[in-house]
């Protein structure tokens, strides 16, 4: 696939979670439901890479690398975003993982030795002023009271994880990991660590097994994760994770388009500036620089 047939699906299925997520909630604790999405994931995964004779056997040192993406990932991002959300809107907190591109610039030259990009700093400052206006409703709601500060650090540091994720992801590509095949067992280390999570603080093992339940489970473990994880990450790997993460502004976009017919979200007018200025924040990150002419030739007359 494309460039932009792998953002186009990223952006559209982690736009769509969200109502996902939505139905999650209930009887069964989130992080319990993370690991039932992603070590559901990384079974069909690892079944995918077995029909197609896949190898999944990789060195102690590549296991440590991908438990570490794991660990990051798919285990710790969830964990904290989902801990933060009872103290903020999904909307300031989609405004906070926003700033995911900025830390995977950093994180990228800081562990990576990756040049920074001044297109994508310039378009990541475009976007990032828009999302404010976007959920402006959300952050003017917004107190340090009562639990605010500690979902905003909460939110934070589940981003600042997600980079490193994202970073380290980038790390193994290079190294020759393979995509499909480290997202399969990375999904498996996440979830196990997941319930890990779980057990230590003596959460009850449940399941509910209703038509709901089970239908947003099976749309976030088969679409939100192996589907948009696997693009997602081929596109870091293949454009760098601050072009990859500027997905991440994005999908907020569209999650915002779909609570307006499923939720009855009213637009304002400094909600379509924003929506106006994180497209053009993304015009100006995915636009390439011309290359520049050949040089003319020269005829010898010798």
């Amino acid at each position: 696939m494309t460039d932009s047939v792998l953002y186009t699906v990223t952006v559209l299925i982690w736009g769509s979670t969200w109502l996902a997520i939505r139905f999650q909630l209930g009887p069964v604790p989130p992080d319990l439901s993370v690991a039932y999405r992603f070590g559901l994931a990384g079974v069909l995964l690892a079944a995918y890479c077995l029909v197609m004779g896949r190898s999944l056997r990789f060195s102690l040192r590549a296991h440590a690398s991908i438990a570490l993406q794991g660990l990051f990932l798919f285990c710790a991002t969830y964990i904290l975003i989902y801990l933060a959300t009872p103290y903020l809107t999904t909307g300031l907190i989609a405004v906070l993982f926003s700033t995911i591109l900025p830390m995977n610039v950093l994180n990228g030259a800081v562990l990576l030795g990756a040049p920074v990009d001044h297109r994508v700093l310039a378009g990541g400052a475009v976007g990032l002023l828009g999302m404010p206006l976007l959920f402006w409703p959300q952050i003017a709601g917004f107190e340090a009271s009562s639990g605010g500060l500690i979902g905003l650090g909460l939110s934070l540091a589940g981003t600042l994880s997600a980079s490193l994720g994202s970073v380290i992801s980038a790390r193994n590509q290079s190294a020759g990991l393979p995509v499909v095949e480290s997202n399969a067992v990375g999904m498996s280390y996440g979830a196990l660590l997941t319930l890990a999570f779980v057990v230590a603080r003596r959460a009850p093992i449940t399941f509910d097994g209703s038509l709901t339940y089970l239908a947003s489970l099976i749309y976030l473990a088969v679409f939100g994760s192996v589907v948009a994880f696997g693009c997602y990450l081929t596109l870091l790997g293949r454009v760098g994770a601050d072009r990859a993460a500027y997905a991440m502004v994005l999908f907020p976009v569209i999650a915002l388009a779909l609570s307006t017919f499923y939720e009855g979200y009213r637009w304002t007018l400094l909600g379509t500036v924003g929506v106006a200025l994180i497209l053009a924040g993304n015009l100006i990150v995915l636009r390439r620089p011309h290359a520049p002419p050949p040089p003319a030739r020269t005829v010898s007359l010798n």
